[in-house]
C-alpha cells in the first residue's frame, strides 16, 4: 500500500500540483502563520511612501509602505496618566469602572494615534528636534528644578515616581516626540489670523439687537386617536435607544452610626482629673493687653516725601502724648486716621497675640504698663501706641474646665466605642465574606436592602458617590463580597454587598407599549401644532399682521420686544436662536418665523428691525485680545482638520483584543 502511494505522488504531475500549492501558501499561509504570533500593539499605522502617496496597500506594493505601531505599554502608560489626572480633577466623584469603558479607551487611543500621525508627518516633512532642544526643554521643567536651577537628583526621582517608572531614555524620547509634534501644531495654529473686516462683522453680529413681536400659541390639543400596531412598531424601532433599562443593582447593607449606638458610661471624676493633668497647658488663659493707639495713615503708593511727612507727624504726636498731663484719648480723637477707634479715643480693647499685624503686636507686647511707644510702622501707616493695662496669663482650675473636659471625654469614648464596634463587625464579615446576615445577627443590627437602582437614580445611601462606586464596581458585582466600611459622614459608615445585578438591556415592546403609544400621540400633537404654525407663518409672509392673527384666534395681542440682544432667553433660548437665525427684514416689512418651547407650545414671531452692534464701542485693547482668541480658536480648528486629513492618508488598524 505504501509503495503504491509513493509511486502515485512522485511523478511530474504531482510536482506541478505541489508548485501551484506553494504559491498561495507563500503569500497567504505564511502571513497568517506569522500573524498568529504574539502581537504587542494596540494600533498599527501604515503610511504610503513619499514618492507614491496614492500607493495601494495590498501586496506586493505594501512592502514599500512605512509601518509603525502603538505598543501596549505606551497605551497603558497614557491610560494610567489619564486615570490619575481624572481622579485628581474629580476627587470623590471619580468612577473607576466608568473610566475603564471601551469608549474611553478608544478615545485615549485616538489621541495617541493622532499624535503618532502628526509625528510621522513631521518626520516625512523633515522636521527635526535637536538634542540641545530636548535638553533645554527638560531643564526648564519646574518640577526638575531646585532654587530655579535644574537638579539631576530631582529629575531622577521624578522619573522613578511615574506609573510605570520611566528611564531617562524613554522620557527624552517622549519629550523629543512631543516637541516634534508641537512644532507642527504651533506652526499651523499660529498661522491663523482674523482680518479687521472679519472682526467688524463679528462685533456687529455679537452686538446685534432686533425688534420683534412675539405671540405664544395655545398648547396643542392632546391626540386621542387610535394608534395602529404598525405605527407602534415603527416608532419603537426608530427610537430603540430611548427604551433601554439602565444597569442596576440591589444591595444589602448594615449601618454603623455613632448616634444610634448605646452611649458609653460618663467618665468618672478620676478620669477627668487625669485628663486635666495631661492637658493642663491647654487651659492657660492668654496674656492680654489693654491698648489704645493713634494712626497716621500713609496712602498706598505714596512717595517718599509723603511717607516722611507722616513719620514726622507721628513723632510729634508721640512727643505730645508723652508730655506730663497729656490726654492720649483727646489726641487720638483729634488726630487719629483710624475710623474704627478714633471716636473712642483710640481704644482697641483687650488685645491678645495674633490679633494685630506683626510690627504693631511686637511693639505692644514689648512695652510696660502705662508706657507710650514712639512711631511704629505697619502696612497701614505710623502708630503711636499706649499700653494702659496688662493681664498676665493664668492657669484655669479643674473646676472651671470640668464641663468642657467631660464633653471631650464623652466624644472620645463614643468614637472609641464606634471604632471597636466597626472593627468587630469587619472581623465577622471577614469570616463569612459572602453574606452580611451572620454579622448583622451577631452584632444585633438590622440588615437592610435597597434597590434595584441605577447609577444616576440612587436614593438614600445610594445617593452617596462612594456607595455608588462600590455598588457598581466589578469586585462586588462579580464576587458578591462585602465592601470595606464606606464613610457617609463622621461617625456614620456602611458596609454593602451586591445581591443582584442587571446589565443595561433593551426593553421589549410589550414592556413599553403604553409609553410608545403616548409618544406617538404626543408626536402627532406636535406635528399638528407645527403644521398649524406653518400655516400661520405663511399668512404672515402673505402680508397679514401678527396682531390680526392673534385677533382671529381670539388670543391676547402679541408682545412687542424692542432691542432684544443676541442670546436673551425670550421666553426660552431656542426662541431667541430662531429670532436671530431669520434674515433681516426689508424696509417696511417683517420677517416672520416660529419656534417650539420645551412644553410643546409654539411661538410665532415677527422681526421688524435689525440694529447691528456698534463696532466702535469695544476698546482697542479688548478688541485686540478678542481677535487673538478667535485666531487661536481658528488655528486649533485648522490643526484638527489637518490631522483629520492626515489620518485619511494612512491606514490605521486597531487591535481590539489588546485594548
Amino acid at each position: 500500500m505504501l509503495q503504491k502511494l509513493r509511486d502515485k505522488t512522485s511523478g511530474w504531475i504531482a510536482t506541478v500540483i505541489l508548485g501551484l500549492l506553494i504559491v498561495p501558501f507563500a503569500f497567504v499561509g505564511i502571513e497568517q502563520y506569522l500573524g498568529q504570533r504574539s502581537d504587542n500593539s494596540v494600533a498599527k499605522i501604515d503610511v504610503p511612501p513619499t514618492w507614491w502617496p496614492s500607493a495601494p496597500s495590498f501586496w506586493p506594493v505594501s512592502v514599500f509602505w512605512q509601518h509603525d505601531a502603538i505598543a501596549i505599554d505606551e497605551f497603558r502608560r497614557a491610560f494610567e496618566q489619564a486615570r490619575q489626572q481624572q481622579r485628581a480633577q474629580q476627587g470623590e466623584a471619580f468612577d473607576a469602572r466608568a473610566f475603564e469603558s471601551v469608549d474611553n479607551k478608544r478615545a485615549i487611543l485616538d489621541g495617541l494615534i493622532d499624535a503618532r500621525v502628526q509625528q510621522l508627518s513631521a518626520q516625512r516633512d523633515g522636521i527635526v528636534v535637536s538634542d540641545a532642544m530636548v535638553r533645554k526643554s527638560i531643564q526648564e521643567v519646574p518640577g526638575f528644578q531646585v532654587d530655579g536651577k535644574f537638579d539631576y537628583t530631582r529629575y531622577k526621582l521624578a522619573l522613578a515616581s511615574q506609573v510605570p517608572p520611566l528611564t531617562e531614555r524613554q522620557f527624552e524620547q517622549q519629550v523629543r516626540d512631543s516637541l516634534q509634534q508641537s512644532m507642527m501644531t504651533v506652526g499651523v495654529a499660529s498661522s491663523n489670523f482674523v482680518t479687521a473686516a472679519e472682526m467688524d462683522r463679528l462685533l456687529q453680529l455679537m452686538g446685534e439687537q432686533r425688534d420683534v413681536s412675539v405671540l405664544p400659541l395655545p398648547a396643542p390639543v392632546p391626540d386621542t386617536g387610535a394608534v395602529s400596531a404598525a405605527e407602534i412598531q415603527k416608532w419603537y424601532d426608530g427610537h430603540a435607544t430611548q427604551y433601554r433599562a439602565p444597569e442596576a443593582v440591589t444591595i444589602e447593607y448594615v449601618e454603623i452610626n455613632s448616634a444610634t449606638l448605646p452611649a458609653p458610661a460618663p467618665a468618672d471624676e478620676a478620669t477627668l482629673r487625669q485628663r486635666y493633668e495631661q492637658e493642663k497647658n491647654r487651659f492657660i488663659e492668654a496674656e492680654q493687653r489693654l491698648a489704645s493707639h493713634i494712626l497716621v495713615r500713609v496712602p498706598e503708593g505714596a512717595d517718599a516725601a509723603a511717607q516722611k511727612a507722616a513719620e514726622r507727624k507721628a513723632t510729634q504726636l508721640a512727643a505730645q502724648a508723652k508730655a506730663p498731663g497729656a490726654d492720649f484719648a483727646a489726641l487720638a480723637r483729634a488726630n487719629s486716621d483710624d475710623s474704627g477707634s478714633q471716636a473712642v479715643g483710640g481704644d482697641l480693647g483687650w488685645v491678645s497675640k495674633g490679633m494685630m499685624v506683626g510690627p504693631f503686636e511686637n511693639a505692644l507686647f514689648a512695652m510696660k504698663a502705662g508706657e507710650i511707644s514712639g512711631p511704629v510702622k505697619s502696612e497701614f501707616g505710623w502708630h503711636v501706641i499706649q499700653l494702659r493695662e496688662l493681664k498676665s496669663g493664668a492657669q484655669e482650675s479643674f473646676e472651671q474646665v470640668r464641663d468642657a473636659l467631660a464633653r471631650e471625654q464623652a466624644e472620645a469614648d463614643r468614637e472609641r466605642a464606634t471604632s471597636e464596634f466597626s472593627s468587630r463587625l469587619v472581623d465577622l464579615t471577614l469570616k463569612n465574606p459572602s453574606s452580611l446576615a451572620p454579622a448583622a445577627r451577631e452584632m444585633n443590627i438590622p440588615l437592610q436592602k435597597l434597590g434595584p437602582f441605577a447609577r444616576t437614580k440612587g436614593e438614600g445611601i445610594a445617593a452617596n458617590p462612594a456607595v455608588l462606586r462600590a455598588a457598581f464596581s466589578d469586585n462586588l458585582i462579580q464576587d458578591g463580597t462585602i465592601s470595606d466600611p464606606i464613610e457617609l459622614a463622621p461617625g456614620h459608615s456602611v458596609l454593602i454587598r451586591v445581591i443582584a445585578h442587571t446589565p443595561e438591556r433593551a426593553l421589549t415592546l410589550a414592556q413599553v407599549r403604553d409609553q410608545v403609544i403616548a409618544a406617538v400621540r404626543a408626536d402627532r400633537s406636535a406635528q399638528a401644532a407645527r403644521k398649524d404654525a406653518d400655516a400661520l407663518v405663511a399668512r404672515l409672509k402673505g402680508g397679514e399682521s401678527l396682531e390680526a392673527i392673534a385677533a382671529s384666534r381670539q388670543l391676547p395681542p402679541p408682545q412687542v420686544l424692542p432691542g432684544v440682544p443676541r442670546g436673551a432667553p425670550i421666553p426660552e433660548a431656542s426662541v431667541s436662536d430662531a429670532i436671530f437665525a431669520v434674515a433681516a427684514p426689508a424696509a417696511g416689512k417683517v420677517t416672520p418665523g416660529q419656534s417650539s418651547l420645551a412644553d410643546g407650545r409654539v411661538v410665532l414671531f415677527a422681526v421688524s428691525k435689525v440694529t447691528p452692534g456698534d463696532v466702535a464701542s469695544m476698546p482697542a485693547p479688548q478688541r485686540e485680545m478678542l481677535q487673538q482668541q478667535i485666531a487661536r480658536i481658528g488655528g486649533t480648528d485648522d490643526m484638527r482638520a489637518l490631522v483629520s486629513q492626515l489620518r485619511k492618508r494612512v491606514k490605521v488598524t486597531v487591535v481590539e483584543r489588546n485594548l
